[in-house]
């Protein structure tokens, strides 16, 4: 008797949840029923979605017969082919129409268009744009626009509730909910300074360059990618903090450019086997191979074999996070950094220099046309040896398609060394055919370029 109560009492229950849940109400016991809606109709309208058409040039397929008998394309078909993306886009200076996304979302557009919230759309166009941390900012000419306040992402804390606001799968203003679920991710890209937050808020694509928004309605993110196996989301997003966005667009205004920071050392990664074959203290950190002359590290008194260990009290654990660190901040910034020389440690004070890079993705059709499409930095010593950083590439162009990615530094033409842009593109105009030596990662590669 006792069991069939129970089941009784329990199916009631049960009953009564399901009622609860179909139509909540909206005050329990005189206070309002908590929801998100006041805080998402606030914050909507300044998230737009952005629609961009490109025009790229197609390769010839008439290698594969299956493939041009199956849709009847004629032997050695090619030509250029426009094609449209989709992506979002943050209002944050409603006055002057500002808008930030992510590079990925409007890189290489011949046309952007904006999407309000109220269906009006707008064309819009570049004033800058950064493929290392991917972000842009786009503008817009409009009256009555609505802004989102920039937050502190330097704030925000592992298990803060944020939504993320944007134009998934083409669908419009979409909102979904989440957690922070980490901060400070890196490796997620491996070719540019990372510093994500990373949330379980629905990310897919089409998000990308949409708002991650804390509960007071302020701007913490810019959603820029997912993890994922099949392309949808798996709860594991990354957004770049607007620490970074932030400084990001300062720089473009002011300068037209972003003038990264630039120590001017060549590092690598001090592990336990390291210090254990050199004999030092220490397990982790950038152990300083090569100092450029007059560079800021010079500057600031370090040397080589030094370690650094700490850069504004933030641990260093190796030459990447190093890179990264310094890569995210901007010329003429001063720096605290502690290091270990000897049984020693001591402080300085550092003041950046600026990262010399190619004003346009084309930059490489200059020193050579099969280089077409690739954006390089003048020099790099933040690696173990000294060359040339390929800053991008755009996908199917000629240095692309001659096997050259981002991330890659040249540090030989034709058997001479390079550590800049006029010493390769000197040895360009002796010669139509180069040999790139290239460090990608722990490999040494050989690339033709002709």
């Amino acid at each position: 008797m006792k069991i069939r109560t129970r089941l009784l009492l329990s199916g009631l229950l049960l009953a009564m949840t399901a009622v609860s849940a179909a139509a909540l109400p909206e005050y329990v016991e005189d206070e309002p029923f908590p929801s998100l809606a006041p805080l998402v109709e606030r914050v909507s309208p300044a998230v737009v979605n952005i629609r961009v058409s490109q025009t790229v040039e197609q390769r010839s397929r008439s290698g594969d017969d299956a493939f041009r008998r199956f849709f009847g394309i004629p032997d050695g078909y090619g030509g250029s082919q426009q094609i449209a993306s989709a992506g979002s886009g943050v209002i944050v200076d409603a006055a002057r129409g500002y808008i930030l996304t992510n590079h990925h979302v409007v890189e290489n557009a011949d046309e952007i268009q904006v999407s309000l919230m109220d269906g009006e759309i707008l064309d819009a166009e570049v004033v800058g744009s950064d493929a290392a941390t991917d972000i842009a900012l786009i503008k817009v000419d409009a009256e009555g626009l609505v802004e989102m306040p920039i937050g502190d992402s330097e704030v925000v804390r592992v298990g803060d509730f944020v939504l993320a606001i944007g134009n998934p799968y083409g669908l419009g203003h979409t909102v979904t909910s989440g957690i922070i679920s980490a901060l400070g991710r890196t490796g997620i890209s491996r070719d540019g300074y990372e510093d994500f937050i990373q949330t379980d808020a629905s990310i897919n694509p089409g998000n990308s360059g949409g708002a991650l928004v804390n509960m007071r309605g302020e701007l913490v993110g810019i959603n820029s990618a997912i993890i994922s196996r099949t392309g949808g989301n798996v709860g594991i997003g990354f957004a770049v903090p607007t620490e970074i966005a932030g400084s990001i667009m300062s720089q473009i205004l002011d300068f037209g450019e972003v003038r990264r920071g630039l120590l001017g050392v060549s590092i690598q990664t001090i592990d336990s086997e390291v210090a254990k074959a050199l004999e030092i203290s220490v397990d982790s950190g950038a152990l300083i191979s090569l100092i450029e002359p007059g560079s800021a590290a010079e500057d600031a008194g370090l040397r080589v074999d030094d370690i650094i260990v700490e850069v504004n009290k933030e641990t260093i654990s190796g030459a990447s996070e190093l890179r990264n660190t310094i890569g995210l901040m901007g010329s003429g910034e001063k720096i605290d950094i502690k290091y270990v020389r000897g049984d020693q440690t001591f402080s300085t004070i550092a003041t950046l220099g600026q990262q010399q890079l190619a004003t346009t993705a084309g930059a490489g059709v200059d020193i050579h046309p099969g280089l077409d499409g690739a954006e390089f930095a003048a020099s790099s010593t933040t690696g173990t040896r000294r060359g040339i950083e390929v800053a991008s590439v755009v996908p199917d162009s000629s240095a692309a398609q001659r096997g050259l990615r981002t991330g890659d530094l040249i540090t030989a033409a034709n058997r001479r060394e390079v550590r800049n842009l006029d010493e390769l593109a000197a040895i360009a105009a002796t010669s139509s055919r180069l040999f790139l030596l290239v460090q990608r990662g722990d490999r040494a590669i050989l690339l033709q370029i002709r």
